[in-house]
């Protein structure tokens, strides 16, 4: 049986991904300074850092790596924050998320497929030499 969480809690984590949304860095880590998880997922299996390399903001991405953020998660629709961050063409995130371990070839679509779908070979080049 699913956990019941009131409404307060609900808030408080929609604010958390409204954070990462929006690049909140310095709050973000704050919370997360406070025992937030930094694998803290929403509905869709969203993590903040999905949400944060897709909304462009590598700061926020580069906080939530050294928080312990997971750049191997996937989304429930097989998604991954480096792929996100190809789509968005962010040279520091993806360059941030290759540091902290991603794998170019993660994900549905990869990155890989990603970059090449939309046809970004910046992109290409820099998961190449990942």
């Amino acid at each position: 049986m699913a956990e019941e969480w009131d409404a307060e809690t609900i808030a408080f984590a929609h604010r958390m991904f409204d954070l990462a949304r929006d690049g909140g860095t310095g709050e973000l880590a704050g919370q997360l300074a406070a025992g937030l998880p930094a694998n803290l997922t929403n509905d869709k299996g969203d993590t903040l850092l999905v949400l944060a390399a897709y909304h462009n903001h590598p700061d926020t991405v580069a906080m939530l790596l050294e928080h312990g953020a997971d750049p191997a998660r996937v989304n429930d629709r097989g998604q991954t924050a480096l792929a996100a961050a190809v789509f968005r063409k962010n040279t520091a995130t993806v360059t941030s998320l290759l540091a902290a371990g991603a794998r170019p070839e993660d994900g549905s679509p990869s990155a890989l497929e990603t970059a090449a779908f939309f046809d970004l070979p910046e992109m290409a080049e820099l998961l190449s030499g990942a």
